[in-house]
């Protein structure tokens, strides 16, 4: 399944490529750097995807106490962290242009940069120590604490004053269809490479306990 995803991902992100800058049209306003936004979006919306599947594996934990679903929510928290964190930075990077400034505590930016730190916060506590037998379990309660800043994420462009676009609002971002064929490529090819990496994550986190487990029941045994 891994491999077969890398090759998906590696096909659809050519198409994807050649969709941004040979198809889609240059923005009339803000001009070619608003290509960043084909590569910003996605990694939002995964990085969305991943806090969620964080927070129903840690439902899931919680209610059966399986290490398997601890596992794939500490993937996932981390694919989480690296995508948003990534958003925030092509984010930059495209703010920088158009709005003269690399940031601005507006509303969708602060609680992205508040979620980022939340999560982050999470994956310190998973490589520490701190609760021993129970650390899986306040993990879990963190994950689904964590997740309630995630709709805040969403509505916030929409209900509070914010510059940011709202893209999927009524009138669609102002985008050409051309622009959202665009889009739709890149969030295919960023959803392939985001469930490979999931998919390895987890089988790694899998490994790692089985020997883990190994290690500690041959030191018993000596």
């Amino acid at each position: 399944m891994i491999r077969l995803c890398a090759l998906a991902f590696a096909a659809a992100s050519i198409i994807a490529q050649y969709l941004i800058w040979f198809y889609a049209p240059v923005e009339e306003s803000m001009g070619v750097v608003q290509k960043i936004f084909y590569t910003h979006m996605p990694l939002a919306w995964w990085s969305t995807v991943s806090f969620f599947v964080n927070f129903v594996a840690s439902i899931l934990y919680l209610a059966k106490r399986r290490d398997a679903y601890s596992r794939l929510a500490g993937a996932a928290a981390e694919l989480g962290v690296l995508f948003s964190g990534l958003a925030l930075i092509t984010g930059m990077c495209w703010a920088r242009p158009i709005w003269n400034v690399w940031w601005t505590w507006d509303p969708r930016l602060t609680t992205t940069l508040v979620m980022w730190f939340v999560y982050a916060a999470y994956l310190l506590l998973r490589a520490s120590d701190i609760g021993g037998q129970r650390q899986d379990t306040v993990l879990a309660v963190l994950g689904v604490v964590a997740f309630l800043d995630v709709p805040l994420v969403f509505i916030s462009a929409r209900y509070w004053r914010s510059i940011h676009p709202s893209v999927l609002g009524s009138q669609g971002g102002g985008m050409e269809p051309e622009m959202w064929l665009a889009v739709v490529a890149n969030l295919v090819a960023m959803g392939l490479l985001w469930l490979a990496l999931l998919a390895f994550r987890t089988r790694q986190l899998e490994t790692g306990a089985a020997v883990t487990a190994l290690m500690r029941h041959g030191s018993i045994r000596n």
